[in-house]
């Protein structure tokens, strides 16, 4: 199979979808694979480490789109690259096409076969794909928010660690999941304390034990999460639906009764935010205020740790990669219902319930598409 992967064009955008040790394993498995000149810089990867790999070097986009039969990316193909997608083609990346209409009308119209890492599936529910960079998010969003908190780009003013004799910021953790786990023990470890809200007992199980005295836990319902809200510092929303829009658990209403400079980091913010006042920004312009309250809601944080991020990215996807190039996708997922999750979009039907559900799109059930010859 020909396999391409263009530079990533998305703002401060510098991971990219394939490494040149995952290329090298691509070509020795019998594939081609061609790479934009200039696509790994971001991640301190030359064109001539991957021309060692055994790869081709093009110039610009339009070939890869035009003749490669699958393209590898990061993240979801921008306005002038869906343009380039054709019938066909297989697009493997990430989409989260639930709070995106015009991406997904764009890639229903081309024709493509549209594969999201974020809906592949592993054992027990879990989300292998998204694992690692939910894991990237979530360590940077206390990050982040640390900084935010500073006085001068408009927070309280506030060290999450305190000082001997003044007490430590508040830290409220909404979600106790991958993303909400990895927060809180950044969090614990840079002296936080530390509250996780989850609406799971088995989940407030599981971070209770490994935190133990380090955080406290509580049930997310409404009166415990507003309580919990109006006391913090820094909150991390971290709620996740898969493939769905994430619910907006914070109203503007209650931000009148947070503290004046708190902050809101928005980590479901590519699934459309769980805040009622977030918007999506950029690594350019990531902060924004509303009644008093900073918000960070950059879609991609783990983009800013480019090189960390695309290796761990490449540990999980390049499997499915070589499966699909050496098998054919359909084969491939007729093998791996893991895989098919990920299916989102074939020859203009949307095949992920989720999105068909919440766009108003015709569904069309990924078992169908397999069974079609």
């Amino acid at each position: 199979m020909r396999i391409g992967c263009p530079k990533e064009i998305k703002n401060h955008e510098y991971r990219v979808g394939l490494t040149p040790e995952s290329a090298r394993e691509l070509i020795a498995d019998g594939n081609e694979v061609w790479i934009e000149s200039g696509a790994g810089l971001g991640i301190g990867a030359t064109d001539a480490e991957y021309v060692d790999a055994g790869a081709k070097i093009v110039d610009g986009p339009d070939p890869i789109f035009a003749e490669c039969e699958m393209v590898v990316k990061v993240k979801e193909p921008q306005a002038v690259e869906r343009a380039k997608l054709r019938e066909g083609q297989i697009l493997y990346t990430y989409l989260h096409l639930a709070p995106d209409p015009e991406q997904t009308n764009d890639l229903v119209k081309s024709g493509v076969t549209a594969i999201a890492y974020e809906t592949v599936t592993g054992p027990r529910g879990s989300l292998p794909l998204l694992k690692p960079m939910s894991q990237v998010a979530g360590r940077m969003s206390i990050q982040a928010g640390a900084n935010a908190l500073q006085k001068e780009h408009g927070g309280r003013g506030v060290l999450l660690g305190g000082v001997p004799g003044v007490l430590p910021g508040k830290v409220v953790v909404i979600g106790g999941g991958v993303v909400g786990f990895n927060a809180a023990q950044m969090a614990v470890g840079l002296g936080g304390d530390v509250e996780i809200l989850d609406r799971d007992p088995e989940v407030l199980e599981k971070v209770g034990t490994f935190f133990e005295a380090r955080a406290s836990t509580r049930f997310s319902n409404k009166t415990n999460l507003e309580d919990a809200v109006r006391q913090a510092d820094l909150v991390i929303g971290a709620v996740l639906i898969p493939g769905a829009a994430a619910p907006k658990l914070i109203t503007r209403e209650l931000l009148s009764e947070m503290k004046p400079g708190a902050v809101l980091v928005d980590v479901a913010i590519d699934q459309g935010g769980c805040f009622e006042t977030s918007r999506a920004t950029t690594h350019a312009d990531p902060t924004y205020t509303v009644d008093g309250i900073v918000h960070y809601c950059v879609a991609n944080m783990p983009g800013a740790v480019a090189r960390t991020s695309t290796y761990a990215l490449n540990n999980v996807t390049l499997p499915h990669a070589l499966r699909m190039a050496r098998n054919g996708w359909k084969e491939a997922m007729r093998r791996d219902p893991h895989l098919a999750e990920g299916l989102n979009v074939h020859a203009g039907k949307v095949t992920y319930k989720a999105v068909a559900d919440e766009l108003g799109h015709e569904y069309l059930p990924t078992a169908d598409v397999l069974n079609q010859d």
